[in-house]
């Protein structure tokens, strides 16, 4: 009788879909490593040491957990079994995998982002909001404690605050996290839309909230806020001082995708010389540290990397990650490969 296929279990246990997990466990051999063995030379060496024989999957149920080896890179790739199918991750980024290098080694990479689409866009709204209507400023002064502070917030912050109706959100990224972003921007706050991405939407999702494809540097010179929704950028920064220095004078900034993104010393900069009016961001360039200058500015609205923190999010990443192996490693096609366009 044929051996059932391996998959490598990276991170903590199950906590939420454990049927499906048991599913898993009845169609595969479920290997486990320790937290020991996930440390980087360990893992390496294991790899080395076919310590886990010719495994057809990785699946990473917990986005918390399970990162313990570093980023899947040019070093640890190559010692991935031909074997190996699939690595299917909570998360709705992947800047902790090489995806262009595994497609070139015939391995699918698949996120999360759907489980958290609904989360992610509802904190984005949240800092669009703070954006335009000063919340943080008004929060700030209702926290100090300081009679003067808070009649200087309630008498001024009124006269720079606006009202987020009819003013133009940019959306960087117009995946499935960026477009439901859109589409509560468009219903809620009747913004008008326009989008920067290498894929454009159908027309009739175009239509269906009035967005309109332009360029980068267009964007950046026509948005009233700028929202960042890139999964990635190879390494790269998508608003680094150059760009922002591009962005229309006394426009917004929101960041829920990835810290690594935008130079916040720069964002900083913008900030005290006029150049952006306010910032929004969930995700930190040197996280768990957060600028002290921004910190320090009433006009920058700062969450700690909770946009996609809901429990539906996490449960839905348990899910999906299952689900992926599952559809992979029999025979059917992915339910959310982020690198399958690569395959040659």
């Amino acid at each position: 009788m044929a051996s059932k296929p391996i998959v490598l279990h990276i991170g903590d246990p199950v906590k939420f879909n454990t049927s499906l997990y048991e599913q898993l466990s009845q169609q595969f051999t479920i290997i486990r490593p320790s937290e020991a063995e996930r440390q980087r030379e360990p893992f390496l060496q294991a790899l080395r040491e076919k310590k886990w024989g010719d495994f057809s999957a990785v699946l990473r149920p917990w986005w918390a957990t399970g990162g313990e080896m570093g980023r899947w890179d040019k070093e640890l790739i190559p010692l991935l079994p031909s074997s190996m199918k699939v690595y299917a991750s909570a998360g709705a980024g992947f800047d902790w995998a090489d995806v262009d290098l595994m497609a070139e080694a015939g391995i699918l990479y698949c996120n999360g982002a759907s489980a958290s689409s609904e989360a992610v866009a509802d904190m984005a709204l949240y800092h669009i909001l703070s954006v335009f209507r000063n919340m943080q400023w008004s929060n700030m002064a209702a926290r100090s404690q300081d009679r003067a502070q808070f009649v200087d917030a309630h008498t001024n912050a009124p006269f720079t605050a606006h009202n987020p109706r009819g003013h133009t959100l940019g959306v960087v990224g117009l995946g499935n996290i960026g477009y439901t972003i859109a589409t509560k921007a468009f219903a809620a706050f009747g913004m008008k839309i326009i989008y920067s991405d290498p894929f454009p939407k159908m027309p009739e999702q175009e239509a269906a909230i009035g967005a309109r494809r332009v360029e980068m540097d267009d964007l950046l010179a026509q948005a009233d806020c700028v929202v960042l929704a890139a999964p990635g950028a190879g390494g790269k920064k998508i608003l680094d001082a150059e760009k922002i220095r591009k962005m229309k004078r006394g426009s917004r900034l929101v960041n829920i995708a990835r810290g690594s993104l935008v130079d916040q010393e720069a964002v900083a900069d913008a900030l005290e010389e006029g150049i952006l009016f306010a910032a929004g961001l969930d995700v930190h360039e040197n996280e768990p540290e957060v600028s002290v200058r921004l910190v320090k500015n009433r006009n920058a609205t700062l969450t700690c990397h909770t946009a996609g923190g809901a429990l539906e999010t996490t449960i839905g990443f348990e899910e999906l990650s299952m689900k992926n192996v599952l559809a992979v490693l029999t025979g059917q096609n992915p339910l959310t490969p982020v690198n399958k366009h690569l395959f040659k």
